[in-house]
């Protein structure tokens, strides 16, 4: 009798050209740190706790998650004897400093740590300082991928500060990857275009909804061979239940979203398969792309984002989807 097979996203694959690997999903940290309201240790733990058990090994976070918190709780986690560190791959972000000062419950979203504030900072120090922190924070030795967090006014000294400094602790073999994150195309076109970058994370730019990083962004990643992480599958809710007061990007959805995320709901609904299923595979079926990184805040959220990764979608349902989005275009 043999034993049953991993599943395919534990499968370990190389981010670009770097020598750095992830699981094909990744568990993104943000909603363990209070993203828009408290998460008790225990159940930050149970959270990673089922991710891990699942076979993810490829875990995000950021000094901004939770003013801290993510990487704290993320660290602590790891440190388990049983968790090894060539077992999993850690990426962390760099762009925020944090200072002490007077921050409300809820500042930026977050509901983490509290006596500390956020500010901007793409300088080469900025970013030697931020590991630094990120580092005692999470009790890592080293962190395996580390991007630049939503320079999106900052350009220059993202590109004349932040990626030299990342570029020679990559040559100097202190990081094995280095990209940017961002919940826009065009800036990270323009570094994968003007920089040596391993990788790019890009947010909720290729959904079900929004495949604009297929127009530029994911074609010169393939002929770069940048590796390509996509976070933001579900649009920040709409696409994992369009009902009325759903969010996309953030932000109530405007109605015409709304109809559209309704209308792929009931295509979906006529095959027997959840739109949510659909949204987490979506960005899998381009050849670009290496990993989706999927935010949970419980265990229930984990088994949910689980069974949507393994769920079987016939190929007539893509070929509805992708007909209702070419309806959709300019």
């Amino acid at each position: 009798m043999t034993s049953a097979s991993p599943p395919w996203f534990t499968e370990r694959v190389p981010l670009g050209r770097s020598g750095a690997t992830v699981s094909r999903i990744g568990l993104g940290t943000a909603p363990l740190a209070g993203l828009f309201s408290a998460v008790g240790d225990e159940q930050a733990t149970a959270t990673l706790d089922a991710a891990w058990a699942a076979g993810v090994r490829y875990f995000d976070t950021a000094p901004h998650y939770g003013a801290g918190l993510a990487e704290r709780r993320l660290g602590s986690f790891l440190a388990d004897t049983g968790r090894p560190r060539a077992a999993f791959t850690v990426s962390t972000k760099v762009g925020r400093l944090l200072v002490p000062g007077d921050a409300a419950l809820g500042d930026e979203a977050f509901h983490g740590e509290r006596g500390l504030v956020r500010v901007r900072d793409y300088s080469a120090e900025g970013v030697y300082r931020s590991l630094a922190e990120s580092l005692e924070r999470s009790g890592l030795e080293a962190f395996d991928t580390v991007l630049i967090h939503d320079p999106d006014d900052h350009w220059e000294e993202a590109v004349t500060g932040a990626y030299p400094a990342l570029a020679r602790l990559r040559d100097q073999g202190a990081v094995r990857a280095i990209g940017a994150g961002m919940n826009q195309t065009a800036m990270l076109t323009r570094f994968v275009t003007e920089t040596d970058l391993d990788c790019v994370l890009v947010a909720g730019r290729y959904s079900l909804l929004d495949r604009s990083a297929a127009d530029a962004l994911l074609p010169l990643c393939a002929e770069r061979e940048v590796g390509v992480l996509v976070g933001g599958v579900f649009n920040s809710g709409i696409l994992a239940d369009p009902s009325p007061g759903a969010t996309y990007d953030y932000a109530p959805a405007p109605d015409e979203v709304l109809r559209r995320a309704r209308s792929l709901a009931e295509r979906c609904a006529a095959h027997g398969v959840p739109l949510a299923a659909a949204a987490l595979q979506f960005p899998l079926r381009h050849p670009a792309v290496t990993g989706v990184v999927l935010g949970a805040r419980s265990p229930l959220e984990v088994t949910e984002n689980i069974a949507h990764a393994t769920a079987e979608i016939p190929a007539e349902l893509w070929a509805e989807l992708d007909a209702l989005a070419a309806g959709a275009r300019p």
